[in-house]
């Protein structure tokens, strides 16, 4: 395998001349290889955003809790009193404080508008409580306030933070799926341009035997002249998609989704692999394709 691998880097002129450096299976493999590691540096992209994403909300949201007061009229102020005194004292928790009316209006303006006249409605007063440590016990927390503050409902967000970590894991397996994928889409166009250039070249395979060249050498040629070539597309094709990533809008302060596509930190060394990974499916592929065509031209 050492020896294949480095016949691939030592040139060889005369074997060179087997394959045709140009001609419409050149092409093809270039712009193949080039088209498919342009949309895998999309694919992980978009895999590493939307996981990263999701983590960030399931984390914020594994951290805190709400807990929302209704009563009547004159009893909402001293339920949240007794709330308060209630979360003072349970374990587990770092800080409460209650939303103020600004607060409040700004979280239901994407529904009601910013003009919402929100003192003179019965909105139930928010809560919002931060865990600390391993966190508190949200069931024993329930039963202390349905006897101390009936009109208390905890919201510890486990409903939002499941859905949330399951897309995560779910994400991160499509992007897996769709990596996967294109690299077989890859493998099967480098396959058709190898065949189609050793069935264009069978006068010349031919003439090769008579003169004694053997079949591993011939084979050979073709393998390492696709390699080469769909190492190069990919590689072309990754700067084009980094590119492309560079010049999209940065992440925001709110982490939206479409202006956070892209790599932070150590997963900007990820698309550097896709070249090699390229050029190793075009070896397989090749030597594949190049022994099972030779065999049927004997």
């Amino acid at each position: 395998m050492r020896r294949r691998f480095s016949s691939l880097v030592s040139r060889d002129t005369q074997a060179d001349r087997v394959v045709p450096p140009t001609g419409f299976t050149a092409r093809l493999t270039v712009f193949a290889s080039g088209a498919m590691a342009f949309l895998a540096v999309f694919a992980l992209a978009l895999s590493l955003a939307t996981g990263r994403l999701a983590d960030q909300w399931s984390d914020a949201l594994a951290q805190s809790a709400t807990i929302r007061v209704s009563a009547p009229d004159g009893q909402v102020d001293q339920q949240v009193l007794t709330v308060m005194e209630v979360l003072q004292t349970t374990p587990g928790i770092k800080d409460a404080r209650v939303l103020t009316d600004s607060e409040q209006r700004d979280l239901l303006e994407p529904w009601f508008g910013p003009d919402l006249p929100i003192e003179t409605l019965p909105v139930p007063r928010l809560i919002e409580v931060i865990e600390e440590g391993e966190g508190y016990d949200p069931e024993g927390l329930r039963q202390r306030l349905a006897g101390e503050a009936p009109g208390a409902i905890l919201d510890d967000h486990a409903r939002w933070r499941e859905p949330l970590v399951r897309a995560a894991d779910r994400l991160r397996g499509l992007g897996v799926v769709s990596i996967l994928l294109i690299t077989l889409t890859m493998a099967a166009m480098i396959t058709l341009a190898a065949n189609a250039a050793l069935a264009a070249n069978a006068q010349v395979i031919h003439v090769l035997r008579l003169v004694g060249a053997r079949d591993r050498y011939i084979a050979g040629a073709f393998v390492r002249r696709f390699t080469l070539r769909a190492f190069s597309g990919a590689a072309f094709g990754v700067i084009a998609g980094v590119l492309a990533i560079l010049f999209l809008p940065s992440a925001d302060v709110g982490g939206g989704f479409l202006t956070g596509l892209g790599f932070r930190g150590w997963h900007w060394i990820l698309p550097l692999a896709i070249p090699p990974l390229a050029g190793l499916v075009a070896f397989l592929a090749t030597r594949h394709a190049a022994n099972t065509t030779l065999r049927e031209l004997t």
